[in-house]
C-alpha cells in the first residue's frame, strides 16, 4: 500500500494455539504461518446462487493505467507530480458524476492541499458500496526515486479499470462509489523503508480518508454506506491477499466466496494479519469494511516503501484476479436479500 502501516502478525500454531506478535513498521516482520482461509463470521450468510457469467477484467488495460501513474515519478503530497496524477485520474472520469473533496490538512510537516476524488455510479437499490484506493506516495522518501508501483499505483489503476465496467450502465443493485483517497501516507518517518521512527503511523496518516468519513458522517451519507472495500498493494506478481482481522468478518467471507466462485481462492486469505489501513476510519464508524491487501511484498517486505517498489514486480494477472473478485463481490452483495449492519 502507499503509506506506512502498523501490522500485527497473527501466528497460529496447532489447532488454537495463538501467538500474536504486534509490530510497528520499524520492527522486523514476523514469520508467517498459514491459517484457514474460511475463518467464517459467527452467523452463516444467506448467499445468492452462483449464476450468470463471471466478470471479465482487462488486466493489461489496468496495468497500463498503473504504468502511466508510475511514469509521473514520485507523487508525494504537495508535489507537482502529485498534481499531475490528480489530473490523470480525473481525465479518465470525464462524463462521470465526480465529487472533488478538497481541503487543507494540517500535518507535522505543515499545511498541505488534499484532494479526494470520488466517482459515483448509481444503482437501483438504496445504499452505497465504496471501493477505495489511495494514490499518494511516501512523503519522507520524496527526494528518492520511490514511485510506489504496488503501493498506491496498482490499486489506483485497478479502480480506473473498474470504472470502465461501471460507466454508462444502470446498476441493478447498490450504487457504487470509487474513491481515490489522498494523503494516506505518513508525513514523518514511521520506521518503514529503513527510515527512523519519528512518529507513529496512527498519529500521522490517513488524512484524506478520515476527512471523507467525518464529512459523510456529518451530512448523513455514512448511514447509506452498506460496505467499504479497500484495495491496496494488489499488483504483486506473487499474489497472496491477506485476511485482515481489522476488517468485518462477514464481508471478508463474501470476498472469499467470490474468489471461490471464480477459482481464485488460492490467492486469498492463506495468511491472517491485523492491518492498519485506509479502511479504519470507516471501521471505527461502524461501516462493514474489508481491506484487500497482499502485505508480503518481497522477502521480509524487502520492496515495501523502498525504491525497489517498481513496475517489474507487478503482473496484469494479479490485477485481473483482484478486479474480478471485487466485481463478483459486488454482484453477491447486490443479490443478497439484506446485508448485516456490522
Amino acid at each position: 500500500m502507499g503509506r506506512a502501516k502498523r501490522i500485527s502478525w497473527i501466528l497460529l500454531a496447532g489447532a488454537l494455539a495463538v501467538i500474536a506478535c504486534d509490530r510497528d513498521k520499524d520492527a522486523a516482520p514476523a514469520q508467517n504461518t498459514s491459517v484457514s482461509a474460511s475463518a467464517p463470521a459467527s452467523e452463516p450468510l444467506k448467499l445468492p446462487p452462483d449464476d450468470g457469467p463471471p466478470p471479465s477484467v482487462d488486466g493489461d488495460r489496468a496495468m497500463q493505467y498503473v504504468k502511466d501513474i508510475v511514469k509521473f515519478g514520485p507523487r508525494p503530497l504537495g508535489s507537482a507530480n502529485h498534481k499531475k496524477v490528480e489530473e490523470y485520474i480525473s481525465s479518465h472520469l470525464k462524463g462521470d458524476q465526480v465529487e472533488d473533496d478538497v481541503f487543507t490538512a494540517d500535518t507535522p510537516e505543515g499545511k498541505f492541499p488534499v484532494h479526494n476524488i470520488i466517482a459515483k455510479y448509481p444503482g437501483t437499490k438504496e445504499g452505497i458500496i465504496i471501493l477505495a484506493s489511495h494514490y499518494d506516495t511516501n512523503y519522507p522518501m520524496r527526494k528518492t526515486s520511490y514511485v510506489g508501483a504496488n503501493d498506491g499505483a496498482s490499486s489506483s489503476g485497478l479502480l480506473l479499470e473498474l470504472a470502465n465496467h461501471l460507466r454508462g450502465k444502470q446498476r441493478e443493485g447498490y450504487s457504487v462509489w470509487l474513491a481515490w483517497d489522498d494523503a494516506e501516507e505518513a508525513m514523518k518517518p514511521d520506521g518503514s523503508g529503513g527510515l527512523p521512527n519519528e512518529m507513529p503511523f496512527s498519529e500521522d496518516s490517513l488524512y484524506g480518508i478520515t476527512h471523507l468519513a467525518e464529512k459523510w458522517q456529518a451530512d448523513g451519507t455514512l448511514k447509506k454506506v452498506k460496505a467499504f472495500i479497500l484495495t491496496d498493494m494488489i499488483g504483486d506478481s506473487d499474489l497472496n491477499v491477506d485476511r485482515d482481522t481489522n476488517s468485518t468478518p462477514w464481508l471478508e467471507d463474501v470476498v472469499y466466496e467470490a474468489a471461490k466462485r471464480l477459482g481464485y481462492q488460492s490467492h486469498f486469505f492463506g495468511r491472517q494479519q491485523e492491518v492498519s489501513d485506509d479502511h479504519l476510519p470507516f471501521v471505527k464508524r461502524g461501516v462493514p469494511s474489508a481491506d484487500l491487501i497482499d502485505f508480503t511484498y518481497g522477502y521480509n517486505l524487502a520492496y515495501w516503501h523502498t525504491t525497489e517498489d517498481t513496475i517489474d514486480k507487478l503482473s496484469p494477472r494479479s490485477l485481473q484476479i483482484v478486479g474480478g473478485v471485487v466485481l463478483e463481490t459486488l454482484r453477491i452483495l447486490d443479490k443478497m436479500d439484506s446485508l448485516p449492519a456490522k
